[in-house]
């Protein structure tokens, strides 16, 4: 069975634009999924096979509305829920993206991480 991103020979997408875009991140949080992607991978949470799967595990309806970083960020929680890191839908009660377009899940990690360094500022003192 075929999955969402084997599109070879369905009509229906449309023309593939060919723009040549020389911006690698068009929003800041684009980025820091990459660092994530990286830091995770080189830890050995996960290997770019487990990853490629993850996004090609989405369903059709969320991998044709997500953006690319979006299949990146959705499949990095949905390898960290299966590997026992976070636990199943914890970044789901974050609620709606941000403002900026921010997967809300990717903000409150980053209020957290932040939160929790001033803990431990705070108690080495």
């Amino acid at each position: 069975m075929a999955r969402i991103n084997d599109v070879g020979g369905m009509q229906g997408f449309g023309a593939v634009d060919t723009t040549d875009d020389t911006e690698p991140f068009h929003a800041d949080w684009e980025a820091r999924v990459v660092g994530l992607f990286n830091a995770l991978r080189a830890q050995g949470m996960f290997n770019t096979n487990e990853f490629r799967d993850a996004i090609e595990s989405m369903p059709a309806k969320e991998y044709l509305a997500a953006s690319y970083y979006e299949r990146w960020f959705t499949a990095i929680c949905a390898l960290l829920e299966r590997k026992g890191v976070i636990e199943p839908g914890e970044l789901d009660e974050q609620g709606e993206p941000t403002e900026q377009g921010e997967p809300a899940g990717l903000e409150a990690r980053e209020r957290a991480e932040q939160g929790e360094s001033a803990e431990l500022e705070a108690r080495d003192g």
